[in-house]
Parts: C-alpha cells; sequence; structure tokens
C-alpha cells in the first residue's frame, strides 16, 4: 500500500473533512503493518491484553465499521458480526489465525463498503437499528465517533509497532 500523507483541505466541506479525516487514520492503520511478519502480526506482547496483536487491531476495526455503518446506521443484521458474542468480548479481535494479508483485504473492502453507504446518505439520516442505544445518532455522529476510534486504534498500531520491531513514525 502507498500511503498518503495527505490530510483534508483546510476549507473542505463538513462532508469531505469528516471523509478526509477517517482516511487517513485508516491509512495510518493500514500503514504500520507495512512489512510485517505474519508472526509478529499475530504475537501478543501486552500481558493484560492478549487479544491487541496487530492482526486483532485490524479484525477489530473491521468489525467496527461494519457495526456503525452496516448495522447501526443501515439496520443490518448483527448475527454476522462478532462483537455482538455476549459469550466473549474479546470476538471480534480473534483472527484465528488468518493471514495478515487476509485481514487487511477484509478490512479494506469493509472501508470501501463503509464508503458506498456513507457517500449515499445524508449526514443528518438517522441510524435504522431498531434495538441499538446509539441508533438515534445521524451519520455526523457516526463518522466523528468512527473518526475518533480509528485514530485511537492507529495510536495502540504506533505503539504495537514499535514494541514489535522498533519501527516509529507518525508519518
Amino acid at each position: 500500500m502507498t500511503f498518503s500523507h495527505e490530510r483534508p483541505p483546510l476549507q473542505a466541506d463538513e462532508r469531505t473533512a469528516l471523509t478526509g479525516w477517517l482516511d487517513l487514520q485508516r491509512q495510518i492503520l493500514r500503514w504500520k503493518c507495512e512489512g510485517l511478519s505474519e508472526e509478529d502480526a499475530h504475537r501478543s506482547i501486552l500481558p493484560s491484553s492478549p487479544a491487541m496483536t496487530m492482526a486483532g487491531l485490524i479484525s477489530h476495526m473491521r468489525w467496527v465499521e461494519h457495526l456503525w455503518l452496516e448495522v447501526v446506521f443501515l439496520g443490518g443484521d448483527e448475527t454476522l458480526n462478532p462483537s455482538f458474542d455476549e459469550t466473549d468480548e474479546d470476538a471480534d479481535w480473534r483472527t484465528g489465525g488468518a493471514p495478515l494479508t487476509r485481514l487487511l483485504a477484509e478490512y479494506e473492502a469493509q472501508c470501501a463498503r463503509s464508503d458506498e453507504i456513507v457517500a449515499a446518505a445524508s449526514l443528518d439520516d438517522t441510524g435504522r437499528h431498531p434495538g441499538h442505544r446509539a441508533s438515534k445518532a445521524n451519520l455526523r455522529w457516526m463518522l466523528v465517533h468512527l473518526v475518533e476510534e480509528t485514530g485511537r486504534h492507529a495510536g495502540h498500531a504506533d505503539i504495537l509497532r514499535e514494541l514489535l520491531d522498533g519501527s516509529k513514525g507518525y508519518y
């Protein structure tokens, strides 16, 4: 992947700013995986958080995008998303040993699907999931939340990568 260092334009409209910042954080997260061995991608280095691996982070973020835009916003089937597994709070972090390349491809596909959903909707549209507590939020709120959560986990990826092999850099 070629990492773009481009931030949204300084005078961007609201939609361009929101989607631009989200895309930048997504790119940072994927960039932190470049050149990582399979062994390191699945290596747990935080004893108190064994699911917090680079591969686990990518899996989690794929399901975060799915949860907010396909389930909460569109009202889609929550049973497809491991985040709703009440027996395992880290189910969406578990990779089953899937190769990092596959997890990244699934994340990329989910981001593309998320972009399609966002492009087809108004920022004022609200969620349609009948039982989710945040379904009354509008798309604007959900995008701000996705920027926050993706940025937060991109920061985790910074730390994990440095602990794994010493690689550092914001961009």
